[in-house]
């Protein structure tokens, strides 16, 4: 008997943006309808072809990543491993962030190995604030650590962080930077990431965001001002792979999630934090 996949798939690598648009759409519709695969065991038994199994396009950590490649180093902090990332932690107190609510799930996948789920990698993600600016370096919060966080994949290869939704600041998409790193003994520099991506977030969110004017002030104007077709990461392939899916509202907060698939051998990942 012929094998039929439970999701949608690509079956032409070289699919149109349209026809790789319309696949995640329909994986969206059905995630939210409960078909998705809920086990490690499960999951690594079907060799999906997903867009997921694509391998997440590498960008910038841009100039405030606070992982020690140009400056302040949050990694090497005590407490950097959290879920809750809206409050500063350690030496830096516990001052929070702003802003409405946002959980982001990463799920981490295989590229080599079948879109498996990847357990026991280390995700760090941090991101601006309501008003664009970033913990550890922007003027006023140098001295804050909030946003920032490191969780390490559970046997589905989840990660989630419970947040903020970051503001627009001029000139780019509204986002937020994550690095993967083979194991959490790993994760004390962005020197040794295994990816570095970013995650975009849809527009009508950002615009339903942003019209709470006096939480987010000068968003709705810097959102009006870029596209996600032009923005200098996203802008080369409309961030097909970095969209995240979101739902909720503005009393009650937001979710968003992105399957992440990166170029990591499943056993590899499993037993690097003693997954077993």
């Amino acid at each position: 008997m012929a094998f039929r996949p439970l999701l949608p798939v690509l079956r032409d690598t070289h699919a149109s943006l349209g026809e790789t648009l319309s696949v995640l759409q329909e994986r969206d519709r059905l995630r939210r309808r409960g078909f998705l695969l809920g086990s490690l065991a499960a999951a690594a038994a079907l060799p999906l072809r997903s867009i997921a199994c694509s391998l997440i396009p590498g960008e910038t950590a841009g100039p405030y990543p606070g992982d020690g490649t140009n400056g302040p180093n949050a990694l090497t902090q005590s407490g950097i491993v959290r879920p809750d990332i809206r409050t500063s932690f350690g030496a830096a107190g516990t001052a929070g962030a702003a802003g409405t609510p946002l959980s982001v799930t990463l799920r981490l996948v295989s590229t080599v190995s079948g879109c498996m789920p990847l357990a026991g990698l280390a995700v760090y993600i941090w991101h601006c604030n309501a008003t664009g600016g970033y913990s550890m370096y922007s003027s006023g919060i140098t001295g804050q650590n909030y946003l920032r966080g490191v969780q390490v994949s559970d046997g589905n290869g989840e990660v989630t962080f419970t947040s903020i939704f970051p503001g627009c600041y001029p000139g780019r998409w509204p986002h937020i930077h994550f690095e993967v790193y083979r194991s959490l003994a790993e994760a004390t520099s962005g020197a040794n990431a295994a990816r570095i991506s970013q995650l975009a977030l849809p527009q009508d969110a950002c615009s339903t965001v942003y019209s709470q004017s006096s939480l987010y002030p000068g968003s709705t104007q810097n959102l009006a001002g870029v596209t996600l077709n032009g923005d200098n990461v996203f802008g080369n392939d409309g961030g097909v792979y970095q969209l995240a899916a979101v739902s909720g509202s503005n009393a009650d907060g937001y979710a968003s999630s992105l399957e992440v698939g990166v170029a990591i051998e499943g056993s590899d990942a499993l037993f690097a934090d003693g997954f077993e």
